[in-house]
């Protein structure tokens, strides 16, 4: 079968309150689905959690008749908590995320202080490493490593389409920050050509669109697309020209308002922390870290 040819199903659900973008994409055949970068809700003023997002995920699976037979995520999230734990308790379908994970989780469990903390990546039941494929129904996936913003980002290519979160944006947005922990604009330039070297007509998907010039949320392009007028391609040519216009974009930005309380939660595969004897669960800020 050439995987080129295949057309999935892709559906997207924005998530206005993060700015990010959850997936369903399927074999229209099989009717076999994987969910991709699911939010689990959370306010932080008053730490209340929720399952608002990921529920009506499962409410568009079951009204199209779909299996669910993958929670996949890109990376560990900065700004949202994964729903992926909840939503194998709900579905029993396995979940996966890149295999570098492991450095993402020995880089924060420092931060933390958490040295009971696997960090063996035992937490997802299947982590992917560079050019490993796998399947959705009948769908071909192959998994690019892309790092750069973080240092476990990876990309899934399903059929005709590529899920990149945060590697690039919409055109009129750009690319994505490197200045979290592990991160770097080098990297990303290279992650970046990968991408880019898919066939200009592959569909790209991105994991956040922030209404560039209060316009409507978007989150479909292209290879093309983004080669012609990705702000931040167009811009910088060269890797060094990249380097240098992303890490000055970055030095202006800052911290995602969740980063704190998510990475406890996404890199423990998107669990929340245990009830304490009183049966609340509490999150742990390190300060002065970041």
């Amino acid at each position: 079968m050439d995987a080129a040819s295949v057309k999935p199903l892709v559906s997207g659900f924005y998530d206005k309150p993060t700015g990010a973008v959850q997936y369903v994409v399927a074999d229209p055949l099989m009717r076999r689905c994987a969910i991709i970068d699911p939010v689990l809700d959370f306010d932080e003023k008053s730490g209340a959690t929720a399952t608002t997002n990921a529920d009506a995920l499962l409410d568009f699976i079951a009204r199209e008749g779909l299996d669910v037979e993958w929670i996949l995520d890109t990376h560990p999230h900065a700004d949202h908590f994964s729903a992926a734990h909840y939503l194998k308790q709900k579905t029993g379908a396995p979940t996966a995320i890149g295999e570098r994970v492991v450095d993402v989780q020995k880089l924060w469990k420092a931060i933390y202080n958490w040295p009971d903390l696997p960090s063996d990546g035992r937490q997802w039941d299947r982590l992917f490493g560079e050019g490993e494929v796998f399947s959705i129904g009948r769908l071909p996936v192959k998994v690019l490593f892309s790092p750069g913003h973080t240092l476990a980002s990876i990309t899934y290519v399903v059929g005709d389409t590529a899920f990149v979160h945060d590697t690039l944006f919409m055109p009129d947005s750009g690319t994505a920050r490197c200045d979290f922990p592990g991160g770097s604009a080098a990297r990303l330039w290279g992650s970046l050509q990968g991408i880019l070297a898919l066939p200009d007509h592959t569909r790209v998907f991105v994991g956040h669109d922030y209404q560039t010039g209060g316009r409507e949320p978007r989150w479909e392009s292209t290879v093309g697309e983004q080669k012609a007028s990705n702000i931040h391609l167009v811009a910088a040519r060269t890797e060094a020209e990249f380097v240098a216009l992303r890490e000055a974009r970055d030095r202006t930005l800052p911290m995602p308002r969740l980063i704190l309380h998510a990475l406890q939660v996404n890199i423990n595969g998107g669990r929340l922390p245990e009830p304490e004897a009183n049966g609340r669960r509490y999150l742990k800020f390190p300060l002065d870290a970041l």
